[in-house]
């Protein structure tokens, strides 16, 4: 599976910055839901074990939450491929304006 990667840099420290990620699959399920059928994850400490569905495709990774910056690293299917671009920058914008 084609990999991809997106780093946000942030101004708060890892534990504010956790707390603020914590609401981000409330977040992401919210604003996409006509788009996401399926999203599910689990928090230990401050990395974030992800999956999610959407138009068919599943979408899984790692957000890790450091001092200055979150790292978000997953795993796309092939299919997927093409649409790499705009789904790093989508989880990008959102993973901004969370972090604000």
């Amino acid at each position: 599976m084609p990999g991809f990667r997106t780093e946000v840099p942030h101004t708060l420290s890892k534990a504010d910055a956790t707390e603020k990620l914590k609401v981000f699959i409330d977040r992401v399920r919210e604003h996409y839901k006509n788009q996401v059928s399926a999203i599910d994850g689990s928090w230990q400490d401050n990395k974030l074990d992800f999956s999610l569905t959407t138009f068919g495709f599943t979408i899984s990774g790692v957000l890790t939450v450091e001092d200055k910056i979150a790292i978000l690293e997953g795993q796309l299917p092939f299919a997927a491929l093409a649409f790499r671009g705009k789904i790093e920058q989508g989880i990008k914008s959102e993973l901004e304006k969370a972090l604000v």
